[in-house]
């Protein structure tokens, strides 16, 4: 009957534990993350939110552009001046060089402006939101052979779009 204790109690002794594999796959694990993570970056751009409709007369005669994304079509606009172009999306998608060229004849009319009011319609898809942003702040030119980008405008407040259409501003000057 002693013998039969003796051998319960043999069996209970704690075993050794064999780490070595585990140590292994750290000592491999830990170096590989921290070179990964060097090269893995965030891009963050600073937007600005529109002012909550408090405004002096001086400002209203200013041009503040506003540029609409609409499922359909893009309105560039003068917010106190009404629309100046629209610009119909094609099957593939919001026609950008379209976008950029008129953006960039308004910059030229108003070189010191830096701002301007992105509205996107409900549902507009990201990559959209992202490809207009980007037509916004640069454009790309060609100069001595070689593609350089140029600043259009770069300070930009994005909120919702409005139900109707703007109404259309008179061409004159142009």
């Amino acid at each position: 009957m002693k013998h039969r204790l003796r051998r319960r109690n043999h069996r209970h002794e704690p075993a050794d534990i064999n780490i070595t594999a585990f140590m292994n796959l750290m000592v491999i694990l830990v170096p590989f993350l921290l070179i990964t993570a060097v090269f893995s970056r965030i891009t963050i751009l600073e937007l600005n939110l529109p002012a909550a409709g408090s405004a002096d007369k001086q400002q209203e005669q200013q041009f503040e552009l506003e540029i609409i994304v609409r499922e359909n079509s893009v309105e560039i606009g003068d917010r106190n001046g009404g629309l100046i172009k629209r610009i119909a999306a094609t099957d593939q998608g919001h026609d950008l060089t379209r976008i950029s060229e008129l953006l960039q004849q308004v910059k030229a009319r108003f070189p010191e402006k830096l701002d301007a009011t992105l509205l996107l319609e409900e549902n507009t898809p990201y990559d959209t939101l992202v490809q207009i942003m980007d037509s916004v702040r640069v454009a790309r030119v060609v100069q001595a052979g070689s593609v350089q980008l140029a600043e259009l405008f770069p300070e930009i407040a994005i909120g919702d779009a409005p139900a109707s259409s703007v109404k259309v501003a008179s061409n004159k000057g142009q």
